[in-house]
């Protein structure tokens, strides 16, 4: 399970969509976000899903990586899916059994609502396989540097989001390791009802809480004796333009939104 986990990860091969500026592909994630919520038809799905494979081919990333990174959330999707379907809005019935009705308004919002989370996570995904924890880093930090003139630290919540991206691959490992260590001990993690699996992951949380607050305070520590101090006369090795690819990717982006919104209209 732990491996499917995609968010966070970064995926290093030479590709166009890895060579994108990325202030303009965090401008695209949040386009893209956006005209997932203006989907209301399964056609528009069908749009965005072959927009997803897509970018995924020019940014050489494996589509099976994509879906694989829904695994995790597999429980979510299903309790989304389900919340929806039963405890939704007045609508005609179309199945009914003793106390469950399920009517047409609840199965249409049952799949919105989950075709949507899964776009949503498809679509951050990529935005950190294809860029790195540096340059994701620069590219928040430059696309909020006009709120500094209101003292807004937009370095330092770029360079949160950086460690904190940089350190999800770390933990997962270290997650890994734990419980195989767990397991060569005896432990187990799959048998039993919900509360014994709840207790069973006390001896894997514990010593990943102990190990996650030893890193940080050795991350603390290195980055003093560098005499780090924020943002203040940094240089960086690769200076951000704007390029006609990137100019591109804009273009695509709106014409997905517009045939999202003509879609919506004919239909």
């Amino acid at each position: 399970m732990l491996k499917n986990i995609t968010m966070g990860q970064y995926y290093p091969v030479d590709s166009l969509v890895h060579r994108l500026d990325p202030r303009i592909k965090i401008l695209l994630t949040i386009a893209f976000i956006v005209a997932v919520f203006m989907v209301h038809s399964l056609v528009g799905y069908a749009i965005m899903l072959g927009f997803v494979y897509l970018t995924s081919r020019l940014a050489r990333v494996p589509f099976k990586m994509l879906m694989r990174g829904l695994k995790p959330l597999r429980f979510i999707l299903v309790l989304t899916f389900l919340l929806n379907l039963f405890f939704s809005g007045s609508g005609e019935p179309v199945f009914q059994l003793w106390f469950i009705t399920v009517t047409a308004q609840g199965l249409s919002q049952a799949v919105h609502y989950s075709l949507r989370l899964m776009f949503l996570v498809v679509g951050t995904s990529l935005l950190t396989l294809t860029t790195s924890p540096i340059m994701l880093s620069d590219g928040i930090e430059l696309l909020l540097s006009p709120l500094k003139r209101f003292h807004f630290p937009a370095h330092e919540l770029g360079m949160m989001m950086s460690i904190a991206l940089r350190f999800i691959p770390t933990l997962l490992e270290e997650t890994d390791k734990i419980q195989k260590a767990q397991m060569a001990r005896g432990a187990d993690f799959e048998s039993g009802n919900l509360m014994q699996r709840a207790k069973a992951m006390v001896p894997l949380l514990v010593p990943l809480f102990v190990s996650a607050f030893r890193r940080a305070g050795d991350l603390a520590m290195a980055m003093e004796a560098r005499c780090y101090h924020g943002g203040e006369n940094r240089t960086r090795l690769r200076v951000l333009k704007i390029q006609r690819n990137d100019l591109l990717a804009c273009a695509t982006m709106a014409g997905l939104i517009l045939l999202i919104v003509a879609e919506g209209l004919l239909l």
